[in-house]
């Protein structure tokens, strides 16, 4: 492989990153209906032409965005779910993520601002199902594994809703450790099936 070869795949690598990160950037503003794929590609300094040479296409770029923007979990790690107290964990990490001032992670808000979208759910379903949802079910022990994981998951971002993306002040003006203190147990029984 000469040196011009190996840079052409560098720069193919680069641009497909770029391609991928205008396009969370954009999805999670804009949501999947809002999303253009000229504004993606303009985010990212190339063409609409290109985005889809790469991409296939808006459909295949949104499952790519999500799976990128859920590929290096907080919450749903081996770390979090084998520790001692899980359900202590989960809470401890969800009320820093969700912390007034915190900006609100990306794979959520590419899923809130599609959430009106019917082919935006179908492709979301699939990669949650495919990729958080099982990697939390083959973490879990005992019965019921993939309704308690989509429990989880689910219980996850409706907190993250309700107190990062809606304000409600009973979540977003609490003392942190008052909301870990109560979702705890209902993890923790998630988690250990108790």
């Amino acid at each position: 492989m000469t040196s011009e070869t190996r840079s052409r795949k560098r720069d193919a690598a680069a641009t497909r990153a770029a391609i991928l990160a205008s396009a969370r950037e954009v999805f999670a503003r804009s949501g999947y209906d809002g999303a253009g794929l000229r504004e993606i590609a303009a985010g990212a300094g190339v063409t609409a032409m290109l985005v889809r040479r790469y991409f296939g296409g808006k459909e295949q770029l949104f499952a790519e965005a999500i799976a990128a923007a859920n590929s290096a979990p907080i919450i749903a790690t081996e770390g979090v779910l084998k520790d001692e107290h899980p359900g202590a964990a989960i809470a401890q990490a969800l009320v820093q993520i969700t912390e007034p001032g915190a900006k609100p992670l990306d794979g959520f808000l590419i899923l809130l601002n599609s959430a009106s979208s019917v082919r935006a759910a179908q492709i979301g379903r699939d990669v949650i199902e495919c990729a958080p949802q099982k990697t939390v079910a083959a973490m879990l022990e005992g019965e019921n594994v993939e309704q308690r994981a989509a429990l989880i998951l689910s219980l996850v971002a409706g907190f993250q809703m309700m107190r990062q993306a809606i304000g409600l002040s009973a979540l977003a003006d609490s003392d942190p450790k008052v909301l870990e203190n109560l979702l705890t147990p209902l993890f923790e029984r998630l988690v250990k099936e108790v």
